[in-house]
C-alpha cells in the first residue's frame, strides 16, 4: 500500500495588485482560499481606499515578515485641495471650512521640503496604532480622546508631478510605518489650505515591483497551480532582503539549524547588533543572524541565528 504524496512546499513572496474597495486582509483570505496555502501574510497594509502592490509572504517565508515590512515604500496619488478631512483622505467626514483651493501656479517646494527627509509625523486619529490596547479609529469612531504621539519617520522623495486646479499629483518614497495620508493633511496645513488624500498607489516595496504584480482578478480566473508562479512569485532563493548577505558552508548551516552560533569572518564591515542574511552553498537563504560579538575589529565576529528557515 503506497502512502499518500506529501504536498510540495511552497515558500515565497506573491505580489498582488490590490483594487480599491477592499482590506488588505481581504486579499490575503483570497490567496489562502485559492491556493490552498496554509500559512500566509502581508508585509505592510494598504487602506481599503488605496490599490496597488501588496507583498504577501507564503509559507515559512512568514518568519520573515517583521524584515520585509520594514522595507522602504514608493506610492503615487493625488491630493485634493479645499477641504479637509478626520480621517485625511477621501474616506473621511468632511471638517472645517471649505476654501476656494486652486493652487496652480503656487510654490508648493518650501512647503514640500518641511515634510521631506527625517521628521516627526503625526498619526491619523482614524489609524489602526494602539492606544492603550485599543485601535486608535475604534475611539475615534467613538467620539472619544485620541492621544498619539508623533513618530520619527523618513520622507525620502516627495515630488508634485503635477498641478491641477485644486488637485496635485505626487510621488512619495519613505520609510515603513509613513502614512501618506498625514503627508497630503500637513501640506494643506502648511500652505493653510485645508487638504486630504484623495487617491493612493503603492508602486513598490523595497525592490519588488507593482509591474510584476498579480492583478487582483487574476486570483479568481488564473488555475491555483498558477498563482504562485513568476513573475508574480518569487522563491525563498530570489527574495531580496534589505540585509548585507553572507555565503555559509555546511558545516555552519548545520549549527545555525540547531539554533547554534558561528564563527565567520565576514568580506565586508559589520558591528554588533548587525542582521545578515545568511546563504547555503547553493545561494539558499537559510537564516537570518545577528553579529552578537565581533572578535577582531575587521576580523572574525560571532553570529546567532534569529530566524531559520529550513
Amino acid at each position: 500500500m503506497h502512502s499518500p504524496r506529501a504536498e510540495p512546499r511552497i515558500d515565497g513572496v506573491l505580489l498582488v495588485d490590490k483594487i480599491s474597495g477592499i482590506t488588505s486582509h481581504d486579499v490575503v483570505d483570497k490567496v489562502r482560499r485559492r491556493t490552498k496555502v496554509k500559512k500566509a501574510g502581508h508585509t505592510g497594509t494598504l487602506d481599503p481606499l488605496a490599490t496597488g502592490l501588496l507583498a504577501l509572504c507564503i509559507g515559512k517565508v512568514t518568519r520573515l515578515q517583521a524584515y520585509l515590512m520594514g522595507m522602504e515604500k514608493t506610492y503615487e496619488g493625488t491630493i485634493q485641495f479645499g477641504w479637509a478631512t478626520d480621517s485625511y483622505d477621501a474616506e473621511g467626514e468632511v471638517i472645517g471650512e471649505a476654501k476656494e483651493a486652486s493652487i496652480e501656479g503656487a510654490d508648493l517646494a518650501p512647503h514640500v521640503s518641511k515634510l521631506t527627509g527625517a521628521i516627526d509625523q503625526m498619526p491619523p486619529a482614524f489609524s489602526a496604532k494602539k492606544i492603550g490596547g485599543v485601535r486608535a479609529y475604534e475611539l475615534a469612531r467613538k467620539g472619544e480622546p485620541v492621544n498619539l504621539t508623533p513618530k520619527r519617520v523618513t520622507v525620502y522623495e516627495f515630488s508634485i508631478l503635477s498641478v491641477q486646479g485644486s488637485v496635485a499629483q505626487f510621488r512619495v518614497r519613505s520609510s515603513a510605518g509613513t502614512y501618506v495620508r498625514s503627508l497630503a493633511h500637513d501640506l494643506g496645513t502648511s500652505l493653510g489650505i485645508p487638504a486630504h488624500l484623495s487617491s493612493l498607489r503603492r508602486t513598490a516595496i523595497g525592490n519588488f515591483n507593482v509591474s510584476n504584480a498579480l492583478p487582483f482578478a487574476s486570483l479568481e480566473t488564473l488555475p491555483a497551480e498558477e498563482i504562485l508562479k513568476p513573475p508574480h512569485f518569487q522563491s525563498l532563493s530570489e527574495i531580496d532582503l534589505p540585509l548585507a548577505k553572507l555565503r555559509i558552508d555546511w558545516s555552519q548551516q548545520g549549527k545555525l539549524m540547531n539554533g547554534q552560533g558561528v564563527i565567520m569572518n565576514p568580506a565586508i564591515k559589520v558591528a554588533k547588533g548587525d542582521l545578515l542574511a545568511l546563504g547555503n552553498p547553493h545561494d539558499q537563504l537559510v537564516a537570518i543572524g545577528e553579529v552578537v560579538n565581533v572578535l577582531r575589529e575587521g576580523g572574525a565576529v560571532e553570529v546567532k541565528p534569529k530566524v531559520v528557515l529550513t
